[in-house]
């Protein structure tokens, strides 16, 4: 059974910053590409940043480019979402997520995903 758990997200303050972590289970982690989503209430889920399953290859939104860096330990089953000069509109729920195609952009190119975790940005 796969699984993958998002670290607590938390309530931030513009401009501050905080890592997510995702704890992956059950897949062959060193195969698939990783990947982050968020979604805000009444919207759809949309693509934040990917890693290919080597870490040398990423992409990202462009809304979060420059500021997120999304990385990976394939020794540890785990990927990381690590987000820089936040803005009120990062505010979201924010998935980790696995798929096999690298570049995906839409949800249902990801096989994989965790339950979510509430990342707030608000002074």
């Amino acid at each position: 059974q796969v699984e993958l758990t998002e670290s607590a997200g938390g309530l931030v303050q513009p401009g501050g910053s905080l890592t997510l972590s995702c704890g992956a289970s059950g897949l062959p982690f060193n195969v698939y590409v990783m990947g982050w989503f968020r979604q805000v209430p009444g919207e759809e889920r949309t693509f934040v940043a990917s890693i290919r399953w080597t870490g040398g290859n990423t992409y990202y939104a462009d809304s979060v480019k420059g500021r997120f860096t999304i990385s990976r330990d394939n020794a540890k089953n785990t990927a990381y979402l690590q987000m820089n000069s936040l803005k009120p509109e990062d505010t979201a729920v924010y998935y980790c997520t696995a798929t096999r195609v690298f570049g995906a952009t839409y949800p249902t190119s990801y096989e994989y995903w965790g339950r979510g975790t509430q990342v707030t940005v608000s002074s």
